[in-house]
């Protein structure tokens, strides 16, 4: 079991002793998409923190595509509970990168591969994601690397 995994049993008791509904709503939503990566066909029956971080983000994504379908159809209320949920979520995600961060990741990564065209982008995004670990989404890591290339 991961730190993630740990952290989330407490999680729920803590949620389920407050009463709070909506932190309890998500944080069972993260678990049981933990059981279902554990238990599917090929799992080796434990989850690396990798894989914990990158189900995290999953949820979070998620919630956000939920939180724009939500503000288009008026729904507000529906909105704001998906982003009570994100910010339940996000606890369990490891420290995020700065800008400044990234933008060194991203001239490491550039520098190694001699990348210098967003043909190239597909190795530089590769090298950058592994080095980032979960600490910075896929689309800030894109958009930082889509600026530094012709």
């Amino acid at each position: 079991m991961n730190s993630i995994q740990a952290g989330l049993t407490d999680a729920i008791k803590d949620a389920m002793r407050a009463k709070d509904t909506v932190a309890l709503t998500a944080l069972r939503a993260l678990k049981s998409a933990f059981l279902v990566m554990e238990t599917a066909p090929g799992a080796a029956g434990g989850i690396a923190e990798t894989e914990a971080v990158a189900v995290v983000r999953k949820q979070i994504k998620q919630r956000e595509d939920s939180i724009v379908q939500f503000e288009q159809a008026g729904r507000t209320e529906l909105a704001d509970k998906e982003k009570a949920e994100i910010a339940v979520l996000e606890r369990f995600l490891p420290k995020a990168l700065s800008a400044e961060e990234i933008e060194a990741l991203v001239s490491a990564a550039l520098a190694e591969t001699g990348a210098t065209t967003k043909a190239q982008m597909g190795a530089v995004m590769k090298l950058v994601s592994e080095r980032a670990a979960g600490q910075a989404d896929g689309k800030t890591l894109s958009q930082a690397v889509m600026s530094r290339l012709s």
